[in-house]
Formats: structure tokens, sequence, C-alpha cells
């Protein structure tokens, strides 16, 4: 894990209502985070990332397998993180209600 998906790991997403898991294995893919209940994988995208053409790719194929998937640029996780945590918990919220 990157220092920004242990920070989002260990002070939010381990101890959430809602069972979420770390490095997901979902069809050829390995998520970040992934929330089964909420169908919803969440997508922290550093540096390496800036190949939006295969971002796109990946997340047409996890939709395709019934997954939705939320990214965060690493950057806004150190500069944001209560705002990227409630963004984060809306969208768990919407997809179980």
């Amino acid at each position: 894990m990157t220092k920004e998906e242990k920070h989002l790991w260990f002070d939010y997403l381990k101890d959430y209502p809602v069972k979420i898991q770390a490095q997901k294995v979902i069809g050829d893919y390995i998520v970040d985070f992934f929330c089964f209940k909420a169908r919803l994988a969440i997508e922290l995208d550093g540096e390496q990332h800036h190949r939006k053409n295969n971002d796109a790719n990946r997340t047409s194929q996890l939709n395709k397998l019934g997954v939705d998937v939320i990214r965060f640029d690493n950057v806004e996780v150190m500069r944001n993180f209560d705002g990227v945590c409630s963004e984060i918990d809306f969208e768990i919220q919407c997809r179980l209600h």
C-alpha cells in the first residue's frame, strides 16, 4: 500500500461500519478498496495513474461486473482527508438505501 492508501485504510476504512476490503481481486483487476454490500470500488490514483485511457477501460470493465468505481487523487487524500471520507460515506450510503 502507498502511504495514502495506508492513511485512508487505517484512519477511516478499516473500522467503517460496513465491511470494506483492501486490495480486493475483482475479475482481472485488483482494486485498492472494495465494499461488497455497496458494490463500490474505491481507487486512489498516484502519479503512475496518469494514464486516463487505461483507467477508463478498467472502470468500464469493472462496471460490466456490476461494480461502481470512485477515484481520488493521492494529493486529494492528503490535503482533503475529511472531504474524501465524507464522499466515500455518501457514496456507500446512497448505494445501500
